[in-house]
């Protein structure tokens, strides 16, 4: 997978206004890949001398390395600047309502390790905080020297996340919680920083760097699982709303008759299209239909799934009903925000054409033609590590804006001067 630099507007040295240079170049070196002097000269618009001072301090990183010989032009070959995408390496934790996933990557966002384990987060806050912490001495421990080169760890959690309060969780959606995350024990058993945002956000940050979002400044990610979020790209950031809380869309109303939902409203979209309202619906739809494949095993939002892989009528009408109280919503977002896609990510996204085309006929019938054509829904193709990666990816998207943010580079602060 690689990356498409989400900012395309400003010039190196606009960048580099009120940063380090060394910090720009850092970061245009990872852009690159490998560069040489006269191009990173070139790139950030100083002069050459400049250019091989920064290169001197990078180097004393081991973030930066000499690789092999650019091409000439006129003269001596020049020696590359090469990143070196194994120097640290990153934790990533997706949180879910109902399972924990942990994912070590490189920095170049390549998972090099990936491991999932139900769990019911929403009501036991200290059963999951042991589960993080041994799934993650788990993963560590199955790439050589990864404790040591950890640079940062990433939680997506299925929670609002208030940017002036990150650890602090909503005492609404995991009320068992009673508003602690507990993640400083993270920080201090690893020793590194710890960074929280939404799991649909983070999804949208995955998207956007590695996949599907790759080259679109405006899109939306949602996450169908347990619960539903969206993570909203604007001008190619996330876009997080006055008080942190956008991107909500499984608490839309969909049906002010229907069921009341954890929020407080009723008939929220989650309580249509969530996986406790499918396996609801599973329960009651299988007895009257005991010949049902869901009829033979323990119904969870996953067996609905596996069933209708297999072509289950009972699966497959669950499957349908979703996708039509989805588009609903997906419609109203379209009208509303005309994102250039719509990007399904979670456990259902690998449903794909089964999901896709009662939604996309629920989506035309209810938007106006301009937006369906400027906005194409489709799954995501970074499957059930997608979020994990996105934890990650926050990590590495702080670390290359502001390395002195972490203890492993904060050598490179020592420019600021320049």
């Amino acid at each position: 997978m690689d990356f498409q630099s989400p900012d395309q507007g400003a010039s190196p040295a606009e960048e580099a206004r009120g940063r380090p240079l060394v910090e720009v170049a850092l970061e245009s070196i990872w852009h690159s890949r490998e560069i040489s002097r006269a191009d990173l000269a070139r790139k950030l618009e100083v002069s050459r001398s400049t250019a091989s001072e920064l290169a001197a301090e990078l180097l004393d990183t081991g973030l930066v390395a000499e690789g092999g010989d650019g091409p000439s032009r006129g003269g001596r070959r020049p020696i590359l600047l090469r990143f070196q995408d194994e120097a640290h390496v990153i934790l990533g934790v997706d949180m879910g309502a109902s399972h924990v996933a942990v994912a070590v990557t490189d920095l170049r966002g390549r998972v090099l390790v990936w491991t999932e384990e139900a769990h019911p987060v929403r009501d036991d806050p200290s059963g999951t905080r042991a589960l993080i912490i041994r799934l993650a001495d788990e993963v560590l421990g199955r790439v050589p020297g990864a404790a040591r080169r950890l640079l940062g760890i990433g939680i997506a959690v299925a929670s609002p996340v208030d940017h002036l309060d990150p650890l602090h969780l909503s005492e609404t959606v995991l009320p068992a919680w009673k508003g602690r995350s507990g993640f400083e024990l993270l920080r201090e058993r690893y020793g590194v920083p710890v960074f929280v945002d939404n799991d649909a956000n983070l999804g949208a940050l995955a998207e956007r760097w590695w996949g599907g979002g790759r080259g679109l400044d405006h899109f939306t990610f949602i996450k169908l699982a347990t619960g539903i979020g969206a993570g909203l790209i604007f001008r190619g950031q996330i876009y997080r709303g006055a008080t942190n809380a956008a991107g909500e869309i499984g608490h839309i109303s969909i049906d002010p008759r229907g069921e009341p939902c954890v929020c407080g409203n009723r008939g929220c979209l989650v309580t249509f299209v969530g996986g406790d309202a499918l396996v609801r619906k599973a329960e009651t739809l299988v007895a009257e239909n005991p010949g049902s494949l869901l009829a033979e095993r323990c119904i969870s939002p996953g067996s609905i799934e596996e069933a209708a892989l297999l072509r289950d009528p009972v699966a497959m009408q669950l499957v349908r009903e979703a996708a039509q109280h989805l588009g609903v919503a997906i419609a109203g977002l379209l009208n509303l925000l005309n994102p250039g896609a719509v990007i399904l990510g979670g456990s259902m996204a690998r449903l794909k054409e089964d999901l896709l085309v009662p939604l996309r006929e629920t989506v035309v019938r209810r938007t106006l033609v301009s937006s369906v054509a400027a906005s194409e829904i489709r799954v995501s193709d970074l499957g059930p590590q997608g979020i994990a990666l996105g934890a990650s990816t926050l990590v590495l998207s702080l670390a290359l804006a502001n390395p002195a943010l972490f203890p492993g580079m904060r050598g490179i602060a020592a420019g600021e001067g320049r």
